[in-house]
Parts: structure tokens; C-alpha cells; sequence
């Protein structure tokens, strides 16, 4: 049955964005579209294929990636028609709601057949295409958003305090973007000036006048790929992590990770290793973090036949995740809070151990005690 979920999204997005036609199944693969909502700022919209056609291959595989999109939102707008809320609708609301994900039912078409129906524990927003109005939508979603939006933890909270001077180490190389900063570099100054903290940038080879021109730093940050080197030059007075770490220690699963990486003493010949890499950029393979030297530090440290697949941007995890030991995610600073915890329970609830880039990339090289110490107070 065609609800009208593209012509919802359109009307969200205020513009044709999203292909309507009153053909079932006109949407496909899912579209997104990045708009701004006064008093919550910017959001991506995602408008996702239907849930009730499984009378082909197809249609069964559109029916999954709608399923799966799951994992990558903060808020669901479940959309049915004719107050007819059936069996679909109801199993994609129970999984949703195992998600702890909220959701807001619309009953579109209401120009059509006004609501009458009545849900147990849900508020139902009757909504027409016909006028547009879109107001009480909004109104909803940025209550249920505005809600649930905790503050995160800034970065360096609780390690670095106001007047204190750390040094981050930021190496421009090959793998480095051309003319800026990478995020996380770019979040730990503003976290250092929310704090009033000198934060000192330098690349490594500059790193030692640094520290002597700098004599009361307390803390270094590094990329995870200089580890081995900044580690010989920083003495062991003062404290050592990376951007990485700094990165996963924001996350609820920052304690599953300390434990996770040391699976890495554990690997045997066979074991298969996933590569979250949550970027999508075109690489140099032989540069490239987690397609290339972060297998190659594992393989090198645990001396064993592995095999690793690497999981770029938001693609979906495999289905089948036997044989798999292990899961290391990147910072990934460039998905949501709720996309990084879905990836990583997926990971968790099937058994692997997780880490991440920078852990793993400390342990291999025998500073990983030093690289956490800092968080240990």
C-alpha cells in the first residue's frame, strides 16, 4: 500500500526531493536530504522503501534496507493511511521501539479518511500532503529530539582544567586532507578554549621543541598513526593518548573497548577481524589506516593467518558474523552517536569484542597502559 511517505519527506524537506507517484514501491533505496529545523538545528532526513512487500526477492530486499535504516536514525515518523495500522506496521514498531528508538505515528491522507483510530501508549499526528501542514510535526519532532539530546561529555572533561597547556600532535602526510584539519583535531581545540586551556599544535618532528619550549604541559594527543614515534619523544611524566581514544572514551561502549583490544593476544589462525571504517573517501591503499596499517600492525603483533574485511561508511555489517573475533572501529567522527552504538552493539550482541583504531594501534606497540592511564584517575 502507497502511504505517502515520500510526499511527507517532500513536504519536510520543502521541495520536491524525493520521487512521488501513487504507484506501491516507488521508493527504493532510501534518500536522504540534510535541511535546518529552527530550534534544533540541522538533521538528516531519511525517506526508506516500504515494509510490506515481500511477494518477491526484491521487494523482500527492499523491505530489509528499510529495516536496517534503522540503525542509523534518532527518531522514526512511522506513516500509514486509511487507519488501517496493520501487521507490518506493528512489527516495524516493535522494532523500533527494541531499539529504544522513539517514534511518532502520522496517519497521512487525512483529506482523504480522517483519523479514528487509537493506539495504546502512542499520540497519532493526522497529517494531510494536500495542505502541507507540517507545523505539528515539527512541533513533535523537535520536542521528542530536544528531550533526548543529552550533552555528551566534552572531550577533555575531567582531564584537562582551565590554564592547563597540552600539545597536539597532527601530522600532515599523505593521509591528511588538503589545506584543513581533520574533526577530531579540530574538536579537541574548541574543547581546550571551552576550557581555557593552551592547546599547542605541531606536527612530530617539531613535537620536542615543543615540550622544551613548553616545559609545564601536561598532556599530549596524538594521531593514532604516530603513536610509536611520539611515544620516544614524550617523556613519561607527562601523560600520552590520542584523538581516537579520546573519541571512543564518549561513548557508553568506552569500557567494552578497553577490554575488547586485548582479543589481539587471543587471535588464532583463521580468525576473521572487522575494519569499521565509518569515512567514505577514496584512498591510497598502501596509506590508507584501516585498510592497510592497522591489518598490517595486527597480523605483524599476533603473527597469525587472519582475514579482515573492512566495513566503510555506513554499510551494513555482515549477516552472518561467525568466525569473526573481533571488531575495530575508527573514531567515527563522521556518524552519529546513535549510528556508532548500533554498529557497535550489532558487533557485541553477536559476540565479537570491540576496540577501536587508536587502542589497538597503542597495543600493538606496547603503550597502551600509557595511552589510557589519563582516564584512570
Amino acid at each position: 500500500m502507497n502511504v505517502g511517505k515520500s510526499s511527507l519527506f517532500n513536504a519536510l524537506a520543502g521541495r520536491a526531493q524525493a520521487i512521488v507517484d501513487s504507484t506501491p514501491g516507488t521508493t527504493t533505496d532510501p534518500v536522504r536530504l540534510i535541511i535546518e529545523i529552527e530550534g534544533l538545528g540541522p538533521v538528516v532526513l531519511l525517506d526508506t522503501g516500504g515494509i510490506d512487500d515481500k511477494s518477491t526477492k526484491l521487494g523482500e530486499r527492499r523491505v530489509l534496507k528499510s529495516v536496517n535504516a534503522v540503525n542509523q536514525i534518532d527518531l522514526a515518523l512511522l506513516v500509514f493511511t486509511d487507519n488501517n495500522f496493520g501487521p507490518y506496521e506493528q512489527d516495524f514498531l516493535e522494532t523500533i521501539k527494541a531499539k529504544k528508538i522513539p517514534v511518532i505515528l502520522i496517519h497521512n491522507k487525512s483529506d482523504l479518511t480522517p483519523l479514528k483510530l487509537k493506539i495504546e501508549d502512542h499520540e497519532i499526528i493526522d497529517f494531510s500532503a494536500k495542505n502541507n501542514n507540517t507545523a505539528p510535526i515539527l512541533e513533535a519532532v523537535k520536542t521528542v529530539l530536544n528531550k533526548q539530546n543529552k550533552k555528551p561529555k566534552g572531550l577533555l572533561d575531567g582531564i584537562v582544567k582551565k590554564g592547563d597547556t597540552i600539545i597536539l600532535v597532527m601530522p600532515i602526510d599523505a593521509s591528511a586532507p588538503q589545506g584543513r584539519l581533520i574533526l577530531p583535531q579540530v574538536q579537541t581545540i574548541r574543547a581546550a578554549l571551552d576550557l581555557n586551556a593552551v592547546a599547542i599544535g605541531v606536527q612530530v618532528s617539531d613535537l620536542k621543541q615543543a615540550l622544551n619550549q613548553n616545559p609545564q604541559t601536561s598532556l599530549v594527543i596524538t594521531d593514532s598513526q604516530a603513536f610509536k614515534e611520539v611515544n620516544a619523544i614524550v617523556p613519561q611524566e607527562i601523560a600520552l593518548t590520542s584523538f581516537s581514544i579520546l573519541l571512543a572514551r564518549q561513548t557508553e561502549e568506552f569500557e567494552q573497548m578497553l577490554k575488547g583490544v586485548k582479543t589481539l593476544d587471543a587471535l588464532k589462525d583463521g580468525d576473521k577481524i572487522l575494519i569499521l571504517e565509518s569515512c567514505t573517501h577514496t584512498v591510497n591503499e598502501c596509506v590508507d589506516i584501516g585498510r592497510t596499517k592497522i591489518p598490517n600492525l595486527i597480523k605483524n603483533y599476533s603473527g597469525k593467518n587472519l582475514e579482515f574485511t573492512i566495513i566503510p561508511g555506513l554499510q551494513e555489517l555482515p549477516e552472518n558474523l561467525a568466525g569473526y573475533k573481533l571488531a575495530v572501529q575508527c573514531g567515527g567522527c563522521m556518524i552519529t552517536q546513535t549510528q556508532l552504538k548500533n554498529r557497535l552493539l550489532t558487533a557485541i550482541e553477536n559476540g565479537l569484542a570491540v576496540t577501536n583504531y587508536g587502542m589497538s594501534i597503542a597495543y600493538t606497540n606496547g603503550i597502551f597502559k600509557r595511552s589510557v592511564k589519563i582516564f584512570k584517575k
